[in-house]
């Protein structure tokens, strides 16, 4: 494959998205349509861009290294995502009739909308979304710098430029536009490696062979396995990007529908990584090999010139759909909770837009910083799972199914959900026990929110009072 004609393309594709995604959004916008897209998105547009984001950086690169090193437990990412986006469908699209425009706001009005609950769920959650934007930037980066040789700094400025343009232009409407768009080619793109792949294994029956052979060599743990699905379970229920296809959501029927065939599908998916690890595996004689090599180092080896350019473009179009997500979400929190926490007073509704813009560029300029320090996209996205989402999963679930959950049953939770992920990441000998620190973290996270709870007095404002008091201060940012 000519390198310099496939960095040509994808320059040439990252312009593409950008006028593709002005052309999309060329009108006047509010605040609500730069951030929600009008909380108006159809069914299709919330499937393509769920799909988009679901089939990212993890799958694209980490499922497939995971299946090269471990063979069919490259499939355990597509089943936590699966079992993620499905209880997100059952549980919680239906608070898009409180029409809520972040997470902080959403788990404060289980308690009463607590202010340190809130402004809490707001740090962590962007520290969330600069964390998986990180790790989508380092993933890509990796990706470009191993299929054309380029300087690091340069692939991981290139890949940030590409996602943030387009977003900073068009606004949410333009990256679930853009989102839908990749989805279609990343899907074709897998599939076409994998009918590849499935001839360098020579059919099913080579495929278990190779199984077979990789556990001999790297046999599993099924304790470290478990732990992998609860990551990206957790991950899926603790990030922010997925509620906020929620909050922007035409119609609580049309945001399940969405999200159960996205489950169905990526659950389908599921096998695919594993397909193109092993071959990989086969082709390259199980030489040692960072994860996130696996993929592009298969698709550049196995498919004839132009196909490989093309897959080749769909990994890195996961990447940047995947980024775009996590980037407008984390400009959501800046401007709607994290201004407030600092300024005490939410942006003017005509300062929306523009503070909007400007904070995705100091958004996506923070986790550049620490993409260029990064090098191991699973280690970087299990270890951010654990310690900043997985206390907000929990407690995001205690809140919707027990009305009795309180704001200091809520602030326990998330405590003891991250001094736990610190403490099993510490420990030596927990991390060769669980393999990742997300059972125990979910486990201790649950069990101080429940005790501290029926400890304390119940919250005097109900749910529903809770959600008018945050509605008010959204109305005021909304020029409602």
């Amino acid at each position: 494959m000519d390198t310099q004609l496939f960095l040509a393309c994808f320059f040439v594709y990252v312009i593409g998205t950008i006028i593709f995604g002005w052309w999309m959004t060329r009108k006047k916008q509010t605040g609500e349509d730069f951030l929600l897209a009008g909380r108006s998105l159809p069914l299709f547009l919330t499937l393509g861009t769920t799909l988009a984001t679901m089939v990212g950086t993890g799958s694209s690169m980490g499922a497939v290294g995971t299946a090269y090193n471990s063979g069919f437990a490259g499939s355990l990412f597509g089943i936590g995502g699966a079992i993620g986006i499905l209880l997100l469908a059952w549980l919680f699209a239906p608070v898009r009739n409180q029409k809520f425009m972040t997470m902080a706001e959403e788990l404060s009005s289980y308690v009463g909308a607590n202010r340190i609950v809130m402004n809490m769920v707001a740090v962590l959650t962007y520290l969330g979304c600069i964390g998986w934007l990180g790790a989508h930037i380092l993933g890509g980066a990796n990706y470009l710098q191993n299929t054309t040789g380029v300087d690091p700094v340069f692939a991981k400025v290139s890949i940030a430029l590409g996602f943030g343009i387009y977003s900073m232009i068009g606004g949410y409407r333009a990256v679930v536009w853009t989102d839908s768009l990749q989805a279609i080619v990343l899907f074709a793109g897998f599939i076409a490696t994998a009918f590849f792949a499935m001839q360098v294994l020579q059919g099913w029956d080579g495929l278990l062979q190779t199984n077979a052979k990789i556990a001999e060599v790297h046999p599993t743990n099924p304790i470290h396995n478990l732990s992998l699905v609860f990551a990206i379970c957790i991950g899926v229920l603790g990030n922010p990007t997925f509620r906020q296809r929620i909050y922007s959501g035409n119609s609580v029927p049309d945001i399940r529908k969405a999200y159960v065939i996205s489950g169905i599908l990526y659950l389908g998916f599921a096998i695919i990584p594993s397909i193109i690890g092993m071959a990989a595996w086969v082709e390259f004689n199980g030489a040692e090999m960072a994860k996130d090599q696996a993929f592009p180092n298969m698709a550049k080896t196995v498919l004839p010139g132009t196909l490989a350019i093309i897959v080749l473009l769909a990994g890195l179009s996961a990447t940047l759909s995947s980024a775009s997500s996590d980037a407008i979400s984390g400009v959501a929190i800046l401007v709607r909770d994290i201004f407030k926490l600092i300024f005490k007073h939410t942006p003017s509704p005509d300062r929306v837009v523009a503070d909007s813009r400007w904070s995705l560029v100091l958004t996506t300029g923070i986790a550049l910083i620490f993409a260029l320090k990064g090098k191991d996209i699973m280690g970087y996205i299990e270890s951010m799972i654990a310690f900043l989402l997985a206390g907000m999963g929990v407690a995001g679930i205690l809140g919707k199914v027990w009305p009795r959950y309180n704001a200091p049953g809520a602030i326990c939770t998330m405590v003891a959900g991250s001094c736990t992920a610190l403490y099993i990441t510490k420990s030596e000998a927990c991390t060769a026990f669980w393999g990742k620190p997300v059972i125990p973290t979910i486990i201790v996270a649950a069990l101080a929110g429940i005790i501290v709870t029926l400890l304390t007095k119940p919250e005097k404002i109900s749910q529903e009072e809770a959600a008018d008091i945050l509605a008010k201060e959204r109305d005021e940012m909304e020029g409602a």
